[in-house]
């Protein structure tokens, strides 16, 4: 028996092995799903690449991050819009804290929501193509705050495909 060939099947079952957990991160997610769009917390989405950082001033006083799967993230790398079906984007939120170790600094603080867009152009089709999910301790927030999602991207960012986040290279 020769060794190469075993070599290559290793290779390619670790090869599987990968492509089939990459995978698994862009399957449709788990728990609970959103009011009047349905979207649910993305499995494995705290292992997505970081799309970019941002920091919101008062009132919500916020340190937050938006995480892409690996469709938005080709997507931001192409700037591509508008963004394809199967994007999907998680903003993760947290209390704006100093840091006790060094005051100009700051760091997270209590969660506040993990935010969550997901773009179907047939199913979401009066909503620009996406759908909405707000969580507050994983679970789903109620539908009057999933019904500001939409309004508030329309009136701001129609022209970037209804998105706010910028990509951060």
């Amino acid at each position: 028996m020769k060794r190469i060939p075993l070599a290559v099947l290793a290779v390619a079952g670790v090869s599987t092995a990968f492509a089939a957990a990459t995978a698994a991160l862009e399957k449709p997610g788990h728990g609970e799903a959103s009011p009047i769009y349905g979207v649910t917390l993305p499995e494995g989405y705290r292992q997505w690449e970081l799309v970019a950082p941002a920091q919101e001033a008062a009132p919500l006083d916020e340190l937050r991050a938006v995480l892409g799967n690996a469709m938005a993230i080709r997507a931001y790398r192409a700037g591509t819009l508008p963004f394809p079906d199967g994007t999907v984007l998680v903003k993760l939120a947290w209390k704006h804290v100093p840091s006790p170790e060094f005051g100009p600094a700051a760091i997270p603080g209590a969660a506040t929501t993990v935010q969550v867009m997901v773009k179907d152009s047939r199913k979401y089709a009066t909503t620009g193509g996406w759908g909405f999910g707000r969580f507050i301790d994983g679970k789903p927030a109620d539908e009057a705050q999933h019904r500001t999602c939409f309004s508030c991207h329309q009136a701001r960012v129609k022209n970037h495909d209804f998105v706010f986040t910028r990509f951060a290279p």
